[in-house]
């Protein structure tokens, strides 16, 4: 897990920040339909479908579907997890379009706007797709349908019969030896199940079996999608700027990881049987504390995802926010406040790590009970 992607019922991904987490947005229309960019795959229809969407049962697979008089149809998404078959799964988005009864058209528009849409980039059409290319990020669309270039975006359309399928991806340009090419249906078909097998082997470790347990087994899906892998560090949210309220200026970044908030994951998933993402997230935190020998007296209530101490906000004047809620601010200047509640989160974290996992080192306990 390094980042994700809020996709709205309508098929449209409209929040996308790649490679991590805390980097900036390439589909943000979440918080500007017209600037912040999207990637959309649709039906077609005479009449505007039915929507739904639900989870693949245990996991973190989407689906979108489409009902309408003269077809169903429906979009699977999901992010490969550690895939040989996808070198470069960590930032990868799998968007599998299936026709379920009659026949359905559909079209695509993916128009990125890179670093919160302040960065140009140019589309190149190649064999694969399209890349889309700025100054400091390169996206890679694969796709065997047929795509025009339209401004800075790419538009298609393509037709299903009852049974057939389309896989569209999308992910960080890297080295330039990866074949970009677009998921065969085999290749999607292997990416899927190895993506469920994924999901359902980590959610069989939990140990919870009273009431509402799906419920609380589809929390714990979610509390594991904020969790940083190369760190161990667990954000609060993966989004930035939604508002309080609407209308209201309460718009902040909190894709960072709060020890007050971090804690109360960590006793949430400990209660249930997740002891890896505490030792992870224990791990992290150690090394926050290491560079002052030990001394909690300088740890912050909150820090980036790799550990970075100043976070230094930063208003978005040309975006309008979600639903014309203003500012939008990336950064969350809170990291330099003074809360001293921060101990008792800090010692609750490791009072529950001791309790369901393993003592917590000694060589940190002198410093603990200072």
């Amino acid at each position: 897990m390094r980042t994700c992607a809020l996709i709205g019922g309508n098929g449209s991904v409209d929040w996308f920040c790649c490679p991590d987490f805390d980097s900036p947005s390439v589909f943000g229309a979440i918080l500007d339909d017209k600037k912040g960019g999207y990637f959309k795959i649709a039906p077609l229809l005479d009449a505007p479908p039915v929507q739904r969407q639900v989870y693949w049962p245990d996991t973190n697979v989407l689906i979108t579907r489409f009902l309408a008089e003269n077809g169903v149809a429906e979009v699977i998404d999901f992010m490969p997890v550690a895939s040989p078959l996808r070198p470069h799964h960590h930032t990868e988005l799998i968007r599998r379009v299936n026709c379920v009864r009659g026949v359905v058209p559909f079209f695509m528009e993916c128009y990125p706007a890179f670093n919160y849409a302040r960065d140009k980039h140019r589309v190149e059409i190649n064999e694969n797709g399209a890349a889309f290319i700025s100054d400091n990020l390169g996206l890679q669309l694969s796709t065997d349908i047929l795509l025009e270039q339209h401004e800075g975006g790419v538009l298609g359309a393509f037709v299903l019969n009852e049974g057939q399928s389309s896989t569209f991806s999308i992910g960080v340009m890297g080295d330039d030896t990866v074949d970009y090419h677009p998921p065969s249906e085999r290749e999607s078909s292997a990416l899927f199940e190895e993506t469920v097998s994924y999901w359902r082997n980590w959610l069989s470790q939990c140990t919870y079996k009273g009431r509402w347990r799906e419920k609380v087994e589809r929390s714990a899906l979610v509390l594991k999608l904020l969790t940083y892998e190369p760190t161990g560090a667990i954000i609060a949210a993966p989004t930035c700027s939604l508002p309080e309220e609407l209308g209201g200026v309460r718009n902040w970044d909190y894709r960072y990881t709060w020890i007050r908030d971090a804690a109360f994951t960590l006793y949430a998933l400990l209660r249930i049987g997740f002891t890896n993402e505490a030792s992870q997230f224990m791990h992290w935190l150690e090394a926050q504390i290491d560079p002052f020998d030990g001394d909690w007296s300088n740890i912050q209530i909150l820090y980036g995802i790799d550990g970075r101490r100043s976070l230094d906000e930063v208003t978005l004047d040309h975006l309008d926010g979600y639903r014309g809620s203003k500012p939008v601010r990336i950064g969350n200047g809170a990291y330099d406040q003074l809360q001293l509640d921060i101990y008792g989160e800090l010692m609750d974290s490791v009072y529950l790590f001791n309790r369901y996992v393993s003592p917590y080192p000694s060589t940190s306990g002198p410093n603990s009970a200072r």
